[in-house]
């Protein structure tokens, strides 16, 4: 059976993992290329991208891979008509740039507030920017922003910036839907809970977890009521699902993948 993306064009933005195994980006861009895209992959780490690519390789896909700063305007216009001059279209655009820094807001800084939401909102606002005219010329396309249940509810750490970006990432999408929908183009987000990816290791457990990364993962693995975290796969799915054309009925809308995490009242 032919795969359920064959002949389509994916751009991946965030495409690399910070450490070992796969993160949201990594997962997605194989995941696309196992189902038949062809995959433009972009990230501002040129050796965690390069990885990607020889893994989108090894499945037998096309793929061409992008150093570039999603937070730049000029640099993702580039990305975007680089791709467009590769493989001729833009099908798929999936957004996975972001990342948070804790602090309410009297803790967190003026510079860091604004980072915040250059890096989780601004890149996504950017790359939809520069792709929906060429998916519009086309009559068809699908975007997939990668959100988080930070935006939906207060999850337990005070990360203000995050918070309120995530939140405004799931509207702008909405938003995009709407204004578009009569143009053939789907918007929506996938929403990650808890999620056991190298960001963990790499990051999380210095800013949580006061550098103990076991200890973090097993307190997240408890506030999730399936009593565990999730991965990078779940996620990867969830996206794949909404750029396919079984998905051809859905937009502005979100698929929360969190294990049951904001269902309940509280948490562990």
């Amino acid at each position: 059976m032919p795969g359920r993306l064959e002949g389509k064009v994916a751009i991946v933005a965030g495409a690399g993992s910070v450490g070992p195994g796969f993160g949201n980006g990594k997962a997605v861009a194989v995941l696309f290329a196992r189902e038949g895209a062809r995959v433009f992959a972009i990230d501002i780490n040129a050796q965690a991208l390069a990885e990607t690519a020889q893994l989108v390789a090894a499945e037998g896909a096309a793929v061409a891979a992008h150093v570039a700063d999603m937070t730049d305007s000029a640099a993702v216009a580039a990305a975007t008509e680089a791709c467009r001059a590769r493989f001729g279209r833009i099908d798929i655009l999936h957004n996975n740039v972001g990342g948070s820094v804790p602090g309410g807001p009297v803790e967190i800084s003026e510079d860091a507030w604004q980072a915040q939401f250059d890096f989780n909102l601004t890149s996504a606002f950017l790359a939809m920017k520069h792709a929906l005219p060429v998916m519009e010329r086309q009559g068809k396309g699908a975007i997939v922003n990668v959100a988080s249940i930070a935006g939906l509810r207060h999850i337990g750490n005070n990360h203000v910036g995050y918070a309120a970006a995530k939140a405004g990432l799931i509207q702008m999408t909405r938003a995009v839907a709407i204004k578009y929908a009569k143009a053939g183009i789907r918007a929506n987000c996938v929403v990650p809970g808890l999620m056991h990816t190298p960001l963990v290791e790499a990051r999380l457990g210095d800013q949580y977890g006061g550098g103990d990364v076991q200890a973090l993962i097993k307190k997240r693995d408890a506030q999730v009521p399936m009593g565990r975290m999730g991965d990078a796969w779940d996620v990867a799915y969830a996206a794949l699902y909404l750029a396919s054309d079984e998905a051809k009925y859905v937009t502005a809308t979100e698929i929360v993948v969190d294990g049951g995490f904001i269902a309940r009242s509280g948490w562990v």
